[in-house]
């Protein structure tokens, strides 16, 4: 299912489905093993050579983990340090669980476009990439993360707005420039927290789709994706991604 199956499933809000019906179609939290579980470095034991044989009060070997290359070729994911820069809500949430929050609103830089599906992210970051030069030219610095509004989905594509949280809406803008300056949305909001890389978002909305419908929780047609790790160029980047469904 793609994003936009999923977006159009929460807009349409069904009546909800039956706790049967939900256990067969709702995908399960991921469940896969952490890199170290299915590739545990090897140890070897330091020996005492000090004695011929063991002795009951002697301290336990120390353990010393053998570095293993990575294999040639091998995919591996990239996990970006952590920001400096605040969420709109600077509680952290839990992976696989969704909570009510309350946003604030906040000045924000705003740079109107579309897009493919496929091509979402670069598109986005480029985005970015240009509130961020406009924002250098007025001396103003971003105050929070990266956010963009979905605001119409269509069959190949969406809109969006792409957004950076500042201090202050400056008094003026650069001759000719398209970023314009306004509030992010506010009120009351369903977080949900999408933790991997951006080709897989498409489930998690999937299972807050599955969420929404069975508690019948009626939302706007907007949802809003907040970027607590930037958006690489990668594949293969582990993203940290906030999900917000904004309440009616």
């Amino acid at each position: 299912m793609t994003r936009l199956a999923t977006l159009a499933g929460v807009l349409a809000l069904v009546p909800a489905l039956t706790s049967a019906a939900l256990a067969q179609n709702a995908p399960p939290p991921s469940t896969a093993p952490s890199p170290a579980e299915t590739n545990p470095l090897p140890t070897t034991t330091v020996p005492d050579t000090s004695k011929s044989g063991p002795d009951p009060a002697s301290p336990t070997p120390q353990q010393v983990p053998i570095p293993r290359p990575a294999q040639s070729g091998a995919a591996q994911t990239v996990t970006p340090p952590p920001s400096t820069l605040p969420t709109l809500v600077t509680t952290p949430g839990e992976p696989n669980d969704v909570d009510e929050v309350t946003l604030p609103a906040k000045p924000v830089a705003i740079l109107t476009g579309s897009t493919k599906w496929d091509d979402a992210r670069a598109n986005l970051r480029k985005a970015f990439k240009t509130i961020g030069e406009t924002l250098t030219k007025l001396n103003s610095k971003p105050a929070g993360r990266p956010i963009a509004l979905f605001t119409k989905t269509e069959d190949d594509g969406f809109q969006f707005e792409a957004m950076i949280p500042i201090e202050a809406v400056p008094t003026q803008s650069p001759d000719g420039s398209e970023v314009k300056f306004g509030s992010s949305p506010s009120g009351k909001a369903l977080r949900y927290r999408h933790s991997g890389t951006y080709e897989e978002i498409d489930g998690t909305y999937e299972t807050l789709t599955a969420y929404l419908d069975a508690k019948e929780i009626p939302v706007q047609d907007r949802f809003l994706e907040e970027y607590v790790t930037d958006l690489g160029e990668g594949g293969d980047d582990k993203l940290d991604i906030n999900i917000y469904a904004l309440a009616k």
